[in-house]
């Protein structure tokens, strides 16, 4: 039986947008796949890894009749991509076989029944919508995502706290070692249910496949956040996360308040250095030593060779003196991922975290620990 006939983008871009969650590990075989499905003249393909679940949508002639089906993603992705933009598509039915025909080429690959199919349904009870904008979203997002931690015991930290207040959209990351927060302001009437305050931490997985599908334009997008799942709709693809449980730590307490010595320096000079010098970083350790006196920066690294890089700059500092060390990848991440010409660094004392912030931006902070070196 005919299925669908349609051009070839109408099938592999939907398809590219659910891709990166589909199981490779096979813990059930039907996670391989993907679940299409026609409903009208509306194509979706459907994905989950039973964490997330990403449905992407197309549309298709509404002349054949709705199905549904399903098949080996990574199989049926590199058979879309092996043909032309113009190619033409058509899918067949025949037994317990999915057959892709483009031009005189033929593809029989095996299904499983769409039935069998695990779907994630989000609870519509006691949720709470947030509206914003996609491109504003996916920023928030990058410049905070690098500071999660990876398969920490802790498992809250394996993910990205959101904290929806009624006029302000907050996003917080920490590994324990660092912090990042940036904060949004939000209109009062896109909370569109309560006036409370709302948190949530996002898994790890969720965060970085939402930041490689959000669009870079303001359309919209809303995000409904439930008992046990969230669930984003933008563009035309509707992604549903579970919600990790458990207790973020408190990150106001984190944040310095009450330093005196900052310096003021060039984002890009900065982080050039700190590239230079860490290529004679200790390779475990990654340690690097600010040295700070009245506008003069030392920035020092070295290993277990008795090698060592040394770079002097000229920055914008009256504070004390000040000799403390840092891991040089946690100040790379921060300085790569913020946009700023140019940063404020401020310091307590050689045994105090360090705090990054952007200068006549109240919104983003950044709190780093210092190491022994």
């Amino acid at each position: 039986m005919l299925l669908i006939q349609t051009n070839r983008d109408a099938l592999l871009k939907p398809l590219q947008c659910v891709i990166g969650i589909v199981e490779r590990r096979h813990t059930l075989p039907i996670l391989a796949n993907v679940l299409l499905e026609k409903n009208g003249n509306t194509l979706s393909v459907l994905a989950t890894d039973l964490e997330i679940q990403i449905t992407a949508t197309s549309t298709c002639s509404d002349e054949f009749p709705d199905f549904s089906v399903t098949v080996a993603a990574k199989k049926l992705q590199d058979i879309c991509k092996a043909f032309p933009e113009s190619a033409q598509i058509s899918l067949k039915i025949e037994e317990s076989r999915l057959q892709i025909k483009v031009g005189k080429s033929r593809f029989n690959l095996q299904t499983l029944p769409a039935a069998d199919f695990p779907t994630m349904v989000s609870s519509t009870e006691n949720r709470s919508i947030v509206k914003i904008g996609q491109k504003t979203l996916k920023n928030l997002l990058n410049q905070v995502q690098y500071a999660m931690a990876q398969q920490d015991i802790r498992y809250y930290l394996n993910g990205l706290l959101l904290v929806i207040e009624p006029t302000l959209f907050r996003v917080v990351a920490t590994d324990g070692h660092r912090l990042s927060m940036v904060s949004h302001p939000l209109e009062e009437e896109t909370l569109a249910t309560n006036n409370s305050t709302q948190e949530v931490i996002l898994p790890r997985k969720t965060v970085i496949e939402l930041i490689k599908l959000l669009g870079d334009s303001e359309d919209e997008i809303s995000l409904e956040i439930g008992q046990n799942h969230t669930r984003l709709s933008f563009s035309n693809i509707v992604l549903v996360s579970k919600i990790i449980e458990g207790k973020f730590p408190d990150y106001n307490r984190v944040v310095p308040s009450n330093y005196q010595n900052q310096m003021q320096i060039d984002r890009m000079i900065l982080l050039q250095a700190l590239q230079r010098a860490a290529i004679l970083s200790n390779e475990k350790f990654r340690g690097v030593r600010l040295v700070l006196t009245q506008n003069s920066l030392r920035v020092i690294c070295n290993n277990n060779e008795q090698e060592e890089a040394q770079e002097d700059i000229e920055v914008s500092y009256l504070g004390d003196p000040l000799d403390i060390g840092f891991n040089v990848n946690y100040l790379l991440d921060v300085l790569m991922n913020v946009n700023n010409d140019s940063i404020v660094i401020s310091f307590g004392d050689a045994n105090s975290s360090g705090l990054f912030t952007v200068p006549g931006n109240e919104y983003f902070k950044y709190v780093v620990m210092p190491m022994r070196i």
